[in-house]
């Protein structure tokens, strides 16, 4: 099987590149963050012959590497990283403010936009609530047990990876408390985690309806030790006997296993499968519901950092760098530069039983 096309862009960042994130509005718009401390805001262009060329349309420079960003809107954004700042990104004016910060690195945002705010996480063991409209951006703080790594959020359903295995599902409405608390269901630390597409998979119990939370279905995550695990948020007997985990990002060469990390998941944002990202430098399509591969894309130079589905689904951004995997002697090593590629997603993506 042929691959789907795909072009990169020809202005990446120079290091380490730590997330890329799609407009939720425009299918042509990406975020880029990276640990050559910059933020940069993309055109990925048209994948028709003689279409529109990418371009970068702006660029925020910070004190230290960048390991996360958001949209909140077509024409605004957040950043958050090492310098412990929060900032609000302004697309057209090119300037960036900083709504708050944190006492350690910023490790993972998302925006809530059931209720209008940034929330962003830390390794300071803090979430913090932020409305960038506001005189005093900063809303609130709470405090968790561990060390925050990966956030995802669908409609109102706000998980939190944190070290030592832990998650917390909230409900954005009430931050107070978490309305769960879960042990990974992965043996090894979690490094990537997303949220299924809103509305898709198992009706909520009577008792998750009463805990005020939306019937999305659940969410991905995985670990750094190759395997992914499929969670859903209905705490019922019935929907936890339906979550599962599986080996992938693996290769025997010779008579000696390889083990990847997982680096990144997405989900398709009208399929409601998935994307897996890997050290090993490849991209899986799975289709979470039949526990199937439906597509493996062909393998990279370099492992794959950050993975991200535009928001109508037609195209996958896919950053493409050193990892870290293998440390500083790694890096010196390293041959091939930071780059993102720009894949047109086909029929590959939608599941065998789909109706159209």
């Amino acid at each position: 099987m042929g691959d789907t096309p795909q072009t990169f862009l020809t202005t990446p960042p120079f290091d380490t590149i730590s997330k890329v994130r799609f407009s939720p509005t425009n299918p042509q718009h990406l975020l880029v963050s990276s640990w050559d401390t910059t933020v940069r805001l993309y055109d990925i262009g048209e994948d028709t012959p003689g279409g529109r060329p990418s371009e970068q349309k702006c660029k925020f420079d910070h004190r230290a590497a960048v390991l996360a960003c958001c949209f909140s809107d077509a024409s605004h954004g957040f950043s958050g990283g090492l310098d412990t700042a929060v900032r609000y990104l302004d697309f057209e004016s090119e300037k960036a403010n900083v709504l708050g910060s944190h006492n350690d690195g910023v490790s993972s945002m998302v925006y809530a936009s059931e209720r209008n705010a940034l929330i962003s996480g830390s390794w300071d063991r803090t979430l913090r609530i932020f409305d960038s409209r506001a005189q005093n951006p900063e809303q609130s703080s709470h405090e968790t047990p561990e060390r925050i790594y990966q956030m995802d959020i669908v409609n109102n359903n706000l998980v939190v990876a944190m070290a030592s295995r832990l998650f917390h599902i909230y409900d954005v409405r009430k931050m107070q408390t978490p309305a769960q608390e879960r042990d990974s269901s992965l043996k090894y630390m979690t490094r990537s985690l997303a949220c299924m597409t809103s509305g898709e998979g198992i009706i909520p119990s009577a008792f998750w309806t009463l805990m005020g939370l939306t019937a999305s279905s659940g969410y991905a995550t995985a670990s750094v030790e190759g395997r992914i695990a499929v969670e859903y948020f209905d705490p019922s007997s019935e929907a936890q006997e339906k979550k599962y985990a599986f080996k992938c990002h693996r290769q025997t060469i010779g008579d000696k296993d390889h083990v990847w990390p997982v680096n990144s998941l997405a989900f398709h944002p009208v399929y409601n499968t998935f994307a897996s990202a890997g050290s090993d430098g490849t991209v899986s399509i799975w289709d979470h519901k039949i526990k199937k591969r439906l597509r493996q894309y062909p393998k990279y130079n370099n492992p794959v950092a950050s993975v991200a589905f535009n928001c109508d689904g037609t195209r996958l951004g896919v950053a493409t760098c050193y990892t870290w995997d293998e440390g500083e002697q790694g890096a010196k090593e390293q041959r091939e530069i930071p780059q993102i590629w720009i894949k047109t997603v086909g029929p590959e993506v939608k599941p065998k039983d789909w109706q159209d």
